[in-house]
């Protein structure tokens, strides 16, 4: 299984990106989907997160500002982020909880994408 990330960049505060991730390979199903971000010096800390039925959970500091999806058909996770703000800058890696066709589950990593937001 593979994740693939896109769609970080540089962008001024108050501006906007969205970040698109693909999961590929021997997929059976997806559980949780979800976005992280690292900051130098800092863990990784969990920004969104949505289950297969569309549940959602964020973190308190990107709650009204950032909205996770995702379309089960093309396993896909999106992250919109609005109003962004110069502590949102981090390297973002997105998650996937999945379950293989040999009936395994375990949880993928994406390779990350870095975000910067300028003040």
């Amino acid at each position: 299984v593979q994740l693939q990330a896109f769609g970080g960049g540089l962008v001024q505060a108050g501006g906007s990106l969205r970040l698109s991730c693909a999961a590929s390979g021997s997929i059976f199903s997806i559980h949780t989907m979800g976005w992280y971000r690292q900051a130098p010096g800092n863990q990784r800390d969990l920004v969104a997160a949505i289950s297969s039925g569309g549940g959602t959970r964020s973190a308190d500091s990107v709650k009204g500002r950032f909205t996770i999806s995702r379309d089960n058909a093309k396993n896909t996770v999106d992250l919109q982020m609005n109003s962004l703000k110069p502590e949102d800058t981090a390297v973002y890696y997105c998650y996937a909880d999945v379950t293989n066709w040999g009936m395994r589950r375990q949880g993928y990593w994406g390779q990350g994408t870095q975000v910067t937001v300028s003040s």
